[in-house]
């Protein structure tokens, strides 16, 4: 029987512990999860850079040997198949994450039939934070420590000062 491997795609910037939160139940149905960083140039410009965030997320999820954290550019499906994974994990806060996830993970189906995606529900206490929202209040001196692992705090800090 060969290992259930899923890649958690996102552009993490920056990863909270609402990302750690879904990481740790995805941990629950999966044996190795891949925390994949989307370095997408068609996107706005991100605060952290890609090897920022790969750094900052290998930071946070050290404790657990079953995840690994890497970068990828182009079709997630694309590179979840190239690493062996039959499902994409994808978090939701709120009927607006699933609108939007809805039509991704069905142009995913249709160009990757054999790629899953699963969506997990935010544990109510991340449901009101985004990485836009925390990007926001750090840029103002805020105090986002609660919301994002510490070596996340301290770079929005760093980025901010």
């Amino acid at each position: 029987m060969s290992d259930k491997i899923a890649v958690y795609p996102g552009s993490f910037d920056p990863f909270t512990n609402g990302h750690l939160d879904v990481v740790e139940r995805a941990l629950g149905i999966f044996d190795h999860l891949i925390v994949a960083v989307a370095g997408n140039p068609d996107k706005r410009q991100p605060l952290f850079s890609v090897d920022e965030r790969v750094r900052l997320i290998k930071d946070a999820v050290q404790g657990y040997d079953r995840v690994e954290v890497s970068s990828y550019t182009g079709l997630t499906v694309e590179y979840a198949r190239s690493r062996g994974a039959t499902t994409l994990v994808k978090g939701l806060r709120a009927y607006s994450d699933f609108d939007a996830e809805l039509q991704q993970a069905l142009m995913n189906r249709k160009l990757a039939p054999d790629i899953h995606t699963v969506f997990l529900m935010s544990s109510f206490a991340h449901i009101f934070v985004s990485s836009s929202i925390l990007k926001d209040i750090a840029s103002y001196g805020g105090n986002v420590s609660d919301l994002v692992p510490p070596s996340v705090a301290k770079a929005l800090k760093e980025k901010f000062r």
